[in-house]
């Protein structure tokens, strides 16, 4: 009897959780990205995100584990479990440390999230949770892409933090199809989710918003309108972050999109390369 094929990831794709350390705490205690307290506060907000997130995205994909019948891709749910969990693991630390040296409150950041979440486990059926994860994931996985294939995202940054981002992407990249994967496996829909994009491109940009302005108040920059504009120009403009992946936002609406129609390893190569000892991945 033939095996089943559910995962539509590249032939050869292999890979799991890199142990990776960040010497950050230094950097955190100050406006590491260029000076910006905007652009710092910006991935900060997005850095707080994360330990709740990743949680509850390897919770949605692991409950469907047991009926999953294709192998290679009952090995990838277990590299994705790995890498989530140890980005869950490094975030938290990033977390706590920026919280301690700039006396933000992480209880007050984390509120909306975790009530938000408590109410998903309990309201929503397990496949709309998955359907949320897929988007979030092609959410991480675009702008991860954008960052690893242009220089400008991290210019000016903190090495240390900067290293720690650019690790994140490449493992966001080599699992950004195992939720997709899954959700289709399992008998998710276009529609289903299409709509889990909007709402979930909703929340991350609310959640990341309101965190930023939370930091740039507590720093007393909150009504600053050159941290504003150099904000908008970043975003929007120079680089322009978020128009430039609005294209790859807009083709997860095809109805034949797959995360894998863009086969971008080679940037997990090139990083590989200038990372000595990343290349050997632990999927266990």
């Amino acid at each position: 009897m033939p095996v089943l094929t559910q995962s539509q990831s590249p032939a050869g794709l292999k890979f799991g959780a890199r142990r990776k350390t960040f010497d950050v705490e230094n950097a955190l205690a100050i406006d590491w990205h260029g000076g910006s307290a905007f652009v710092t506060a910006w991935f900060n907000s997005m850095s707080l995100l994360f330990p709740l997130g990743e949680k509850f995205f390897i919770d949605s994909v692991v409950y469907f584990q047991e009926e999953i019948e294709d192998p290679r891709l009952r090995d990838e749910i277990r590299s994705f479990r790995a890498q989530e969990a140890t980005h869950r693991i490094q975030h938290q630390k990033y977390n706590e440390l920026l919280c301690s040296l700039r006396g933000y409150s992480l209880e007050r950041f984390e509120k909306n999230e975790r009530a938000r979440m408590a109410w998903a486990y309990r309201e929503l059926p397990a496949r709309r949770r998955l359907a949320g994860t897929v988007a979030n994931e092609h959410l991480t996985a675009i702008m991860a892409h954008d960052m690893l294939s242009k220089n400008d995202v991290l210019i000016g940054a903190d090495p240390a933090i900067a290293s720690l981002w650019r690790w994140h992407g490449v493992e966001e990249t080599e699992h950004k199809a195992v939720a997709f994967d899954v959700f289709i496996a399992v008998g998710g829909t276009v529609s289903e989710r299409r709509q889990a994009l909007l709402l979930n491109t909703f929340f991350f940009f609310k959640d990341t918003m309101r965190n930023l302005c939370i930091m740039l108040q507590k720093d007393g920059k909150l009504w600053s309108l050159r941290e504003w504009a150099n904000g908008f120009k970043y975003l929007f403009i120079k680089p322009g972050i978020l128009r430039r992946v609005f294209r790859a936002w807009f083709s997860f609406f095809r109805k034949d999109f797959h995360p894998w129609q863009v086969d971008n390893r080679q940037l997990v190569r090139e990083w590989e390369k200038e990372q000595p000892g990343s290349t050997t991945a632990d999927a266990t």
